[in-house]
């Protein structure tokens, strides 16, 4: 039978272990962290109707976070192995870094949402508001009238691509607050 010794020392290293795995337990990705455009609005709120849609909006489902999670989902257990290792067992950097290749992917996604077209009434609108700035319900009402009167937006490209309005919602991706490491 074999003899087990440094029984001691593999507890210390264990427990050390076990103290950075339980460090941190969950990483929350894209808007987590209540920011808001100027007005008020929650980043998660506009994100969520764009990505499931609002048709009593009248915003068609835009899936670009879905559509991330169901490329990602193949690739991010193994990235987090693989940070765990090179992080030393350290849960919470390991998640911060596979959060960050996370939030890029959801960003990647975004970028790549072309479809379905925005509509008449939000390209007039975009074309009147380049910034959202000033905009209100009476503006979008002006805007569904001029646009069944005959009235379209000269906007094409770019300026015509959804999702990307004042690009605050695709930065916000980019900055620290995408990521939270959670206890």
């Amino acid at each position: 039978m074999a003899e087990w010794s440094g029984g001691d020392a593999l507890k210390r290293i264990l427990a050390g272990l076990s103290g950075k795995l339980r460090n941190a337990k969950e990483v929350a990705v894209g808007y987590p962290d209540g920011s808001k455009y100027p007005d008020g609005t929650p980043f998660a709120t506009v994100a969520a109707a764009n990505n499931y849609g609002a048709p009593s909006r009248g915003i068609p489902p835009r899936p670009f976070f879905s559509n991330a999670v169901q490329a990602g989902k193949k690739t991010w257990g193994p990235l987090l192995a693989d940070q765990l290792k090179a992080q030393g067992y350290d849960a919470a950097k390991a998640l911060e870094l596979t959060g960050t290749q996370m939030a890029f992917n959801i960003a990647e996604s975004l970028v790549d949402t072309n479809g379905p077209p925005l509509s008449p009434v939000t390209l007039l609108l975009r074309e009147r508001f380049p910034t959202r700035t000033g905009m209100t319900f009476a503006d979008v009402l002006q805007a569904r009238r001029d646009v069944a009167s005959g009235k379209v937006s000269s906007l094409s490209g770019t300026g015509a691509k959804p999702l990307v309005w004042t690009g605050q919602l695709l930065q916000h991706l980019y900055g620290p607050s995408a990521v939270e490491v959670r206890s």
